[in-house]
């Protein structure tokens, strides 16, 4: 293999795949990128087993080859030389891989391409079409919510469905819900639900770019994976097996209080109120008074700790109904209203111990298609 690069274009494929790469392991092999040329280009891929991302980038390829670098240290070494030409050759028979750049001459011990876990061949005919745009958007409101505990595997994925041209993403960890719906470009040949790793879903947003219009899904029959695939990149995951909730049927259909906020008012509130909040228990007071026919209603949201001491926010809002004081975890407030992109946003509450609905105001069509459920907490603790 003997190739030329852009030191820029291979420094930011490497910050993509590395992602990938296996930190522990006790096949060596895992914790190597794999650098190969592939149709006039240079393909770079990483996996754990669980997860694999492939980038490719322009090359200067004048000799055709594969090898495995030590992640780590290669990523390291080319975000350090120069915004040059990046020439590298591969002694076959020695599996040492010489890096060139500038003033800057590197010999890497390498491991044969051939032990590296080979990555599905794949007949795109049967791709589902998604717009990149709203795919990211869905992802950044729903995968937060998905539970960090691995004892509950299932809920550590985001449930995906699909039926003709309605795509849902589902979300929960046993004190909060999000849900997410869109439309696919083109209507879906067959049903889909499964349950991905929210991991893997935040990884495939990270490496779309806003540039690429469309990525193509694929469900290989019989792996039990998931494959995403653009111009450039391309995402495996393993699939979560099991069966999710049926999370549609937990939101609250009633309130007794409706509260309309603004939205960026509400988000520095509840930073403010986390910052004292997060020495105790994570609880936000939030003290709902409607107001008079020409007086706007009132919000007091508050958190206290007994170390540092307390904050006070009170927020004109749009209020129907009655009074309310109910209880959230801040952080959870906080996580929600960083992904709701509309100016202003709807609290739904019945009682002190039922859940809250949040949802977008001022786009009817995020309005329908986006809800988030939490829990409260207890007044009292």
């Amino acid at each position: 293999m003997k190739v030329s690069v852009l030191q820029e274009n291979l420094a930011h494929a490497l910050s993509i795949v590395s992602r990938a790469v296996s930190p522990r392991t006790t096949l060596p092999v895992l914790g190597n990128v794999l650098v190969a040329t592939d149709e006039g280009r240079l393909r770079l891929s990483a996996t754990n087993l669980e997860l694999g991302i492939t980038c490719w980038i322009g090359a200067k390829i004048e000799e055709e080859g594969s090898t495995t670098v030590p992640a780590r240290t290669f990523n390291e070494l080319v975000s350090t030389l120069p915004a040059q030409t990046v020439e590298m050759s591969l002694n076959l028979r020695t599996q040492t891989l010489n890096v060139r750049c500038g003033s800057s001459d590197t010999n890497l011990k390498c491991i044969d391409a051939q032990e590296f876990p080979p990555m599905p061949a794949l007949d795109w005919e049967d791709g589902i079409e998604l717009n990149v745009a709203d795919l990211k958007e869905m992802i950044q409101q729903v995968a937060f919510a998905a539970s960090k505990d691995e004892a509950r595997p299932v809920l550590t994925g985001v449930q995906m469905t699909m039926r003709e041209r309605l795509i849902t993403l589902a979300a929960a960890d046993g004190f909060r819900l999000s849900l997410r719906k869109g439309e696919l470009p083109r209507p879906a040949a067959t049903p889909v639900s499964v349950i991905i790793p929210a991991r893997a879903l935040v990884e495939l947003a990270r490496i779309t770019s806003d540039s690429n219009q469309t990525v193509s899904m694929l469900l290989p029959p019989g792996r039990g994976q998931i494959v995403f695939h653009t111009k450039d990149a391309e995402l495996v995951s393993q699939l979560i097996e099991g069966s999710y909730p049926e999370l549609e049927q937990l939101v609250p259909t009633r309130y007794n209080t409706r509260t309309v906020l603004p939205t960026q008012e509400f988000l520095k509130a509840c930073k403010r109120v986390e910052i004292f909040a997060r020495e105790g228990s994570n609880i936000a007071r939030l003290n709902i008074t409607p107001g008079g026919e020409l007086q706007p209603g009132l919000v007091e949201i508050s958190g206290q700790s007994e170390e540092t001491g307390s904050n006070q926010n009170q927020i004109d809002a749009t209020i129907e109904g009655q009074p309310q004081l109910i209880a959230f975890n801040v952080s959870f407030l906080r996580e929600v209203l960083e992904v709701v992109k509309t100016p202003s946003v709807a609290l739904e509450t019945t009682s002190e111990t039922s859940p809250g609905v949040i949802r977008p105001v001022g786009d009817e069509k995020l309005a329908s298609s986006f809800v988030h459920v939490v829990m409260p907490m207890h007044l009292g603790s």
